[in-house]
């Protein structure tokens, strides 16, 4: 379907910073959680807001990892799509960009936070959900 996947231009430092302030991994883990921080949000992006692909470069393999099926269908549970459209790599290059940005901002409004504490706010905040 997809061999490689691009991070914005402008997006290419911030997973790099997000990186070495998260200190979760490498920067593939840092956009895997991107892209799954976006999707969490539950909004619904528009294929024509599709940024550049001047970034950071991810091949499929590195990216998803052992876990593709279960990113795909993330995708495709939240667009009502099946697994073979042609649009899947697109909406992961949205929301892995959204997430990214995302990601920033809230680190940066909350300059104490280190990738565990993200974490275990991030958690803390979906349990609470669960029994809403």
């Amino acid at each position: 379907m997809f061999k490689q996947i691009s991070t914005s231009k402008e997006n290419r430092e911030v997973v790099a910073q997000l990186s070495r302030k998260l200190n979760l991994g490498k920067e593939n883990v840092i956009a895997r959680i991107a892209l799954t921080y976006s999707l969490s949000q539950d909004r619904k992006l528009d294929l024509k807001d599709v940024k550049d692909s001047g970034g950071k470069e991810y091949s499929k393999s590195v990216l998803l990892g052992d876990y593709e099926n279960i990113y795909f269908g993330l995708i495709c549970t939240h667009y009502g799509l099946y697994k073979t459209d042609k649009s899947i790599p697109k909406y992961i290059k949205l929301h892995i960009d959204e997430g990214l940005e995302l990601l920033d901002k809230e680190l940066k409004e909350n300059p104490k936070f280190d990738g565990f504490d993200f974490l275990v706010d991030k958690i803390k905040i979906g349990l609470i959900d669960m029994d809403s």
